[in-house]
């Protein structure tokens, strides 16, 4: 990745949704992640930010599913791609440009963090971590959904479970090894790591 991140992921976000676990355009994957997300969020209309929302898909599904969503992602392609999306599903999600190391939201104002494929790519995760907690209210959870990939980038979930414990959280760890949440099996270690604050 350049220096330059914002710029590196809108030269992504043409065709960043051909991948089927960004696009979620395959009924089946769609299905899975709905399955997958909906199991861990406190009931709706419970208010989740989706730190590095890419294109938006996680957050139009919670927002279809009756949820209050704030998307935030450092690129603004990114973010144009999320607003088409929300209003092509005629659903009130709301998206902003900002850095998801530092997202500049109001503190204690939401019940869910949800942070897809992006804590890897953090310069510092205890940083980002410590920034995404401070934003959750009392009992809110951080839903993160991370992996250590066959390039040999990205966290394993030990490293990210002791990163959350070392912010005083306890984290439940799932395997995301089905087919289905990604458009075909997989190769690497993919895991949704789920802890309350």
């Amino acid at each position: 990745m350049t220096d330059d991140v914002a710029g590196f992921w809108d030269a992504q976000a043409a065709d960043f949704d051909d991948e089927p676990d960004h696009g979620l355009g395959d009924a089946t994957v769609h299905a899975a992640w709905k399955r997958l997300l909906l199991a861990e969020m406190p009931a709706a209309p419970a208010s989740v930010v989706d730190v590095g929302c890419g294109t938006g898909s996680l957050s139009v599904l919670l927002a279809c599913a009756g949820y209050s969503v704030v998307g935030v992602d450092i690129a603004p392609r990114m973010i144009e791609a999320a607003r088409n999306k929300a209003t092509a599903a005629a659903v009130d999600a709301r998206f902003l440009v900002a850095d998801a190391a530092a997202p500049g939201l109001a503190l204690r104002a939401f019940d869910v963090v949800l942070v897809r494929h992006v804590l890897w790519a953090m310069p510092n995760i205890d940083a980002a971590i410590a920034e995404w907690v401070a934003l959750l209210r009392p009992d809110g959870r951080l839903v993160l959904v991370e992996g250590r990939w066959h390039t040999g980038a990205g966290l394993t979930a030990s490293d990210t479970a002791a990163a959350i414990r070392r912010h005083g959280g306890e984290p439940h760890v799932t395997v995301l090894d089905a087919a289905d949440l990604w458009g075909g099996p997989i190769t690497d270690e993919r895991y949704l790591v789920v802890s309350r604050w």
